[in-house]
């Protein structure tokens, strides 16, 4: 499976301030995570912008740019998209891009002939993530990200292995 190299990680709402720094609202785990790179980028990785500083405020990020250096040339940045480079990351073990996630084979933990379906989406709505699995005949069905359920994902295969809980596909014992 072919992975993005340039990942979406937030887009800019507004300036902050006279002196060229703009708000950035996060799309990641924590706004903390985009204080930590000195390069991020636009237009899906081509346009490398070094960062002088960056700091989490309320739920959103202020960065200053180099380069851009009073409020005209910061607004002129509003509503882009920021790009983190994959490289730049080192995510924990047992932790994953979203991006990575979708479209993974849903199989049985214990018959990994039998596929599920599609991940199709990943909710987080706070005590464990949710993903969505789309079975071959077009029903979402949510599975929590548990490990009673969730027991193994292979990006290299391109799939996920689960123990569905009872119940959760019509089939299920």
């Amino acid at each position: 499976m072919e992975k993005k190299r340039f990942l979406e990680t937030g887009q800019i709402v507004t300036t902050h301030g006279i002196a060229g720094a703009v708000k950035v609202r996060p799309w990641c785990d924590t706004p903390d995570f985009l204080t930590e790179f000195e390069t991020l980028y636009f237009d899906h990785g081509k346009v490398p912008m070094q960062v002088e500083n960056a700091r989490v405020f309320k739920d959103m990020v202020l960065i200053k740019f180099a380069g851009v250096s009073d409020m005209t040339a910061a607004q002129k940045l509003r509503g882009r998209v920021i790009y983190a480079d994959r490289e730049d990351i080192i995510l924990p073990e047992g932790s994953y891009f979203i991006q990575d996630l979708i479209g993974l084979s849903v199989v049985d933990a214990d018959q990994p002939a039998h596929c599920y379906g599609r991940l199709t989406e990943v909710i987080q709505p706070g005590a464990n993530d949710v993903y969505t699995v789309r079975t071959p005949e077009g029903k979402d069905v949510l599975i929590p990200v548990i490990p009673d359920v969730v027991i193994r994902t292979d990006l290299a295969e391109g799939k996920l292995y689960i123990r569905p809980l009872k119940g959760l596909f019509d089939d299920a014992d």
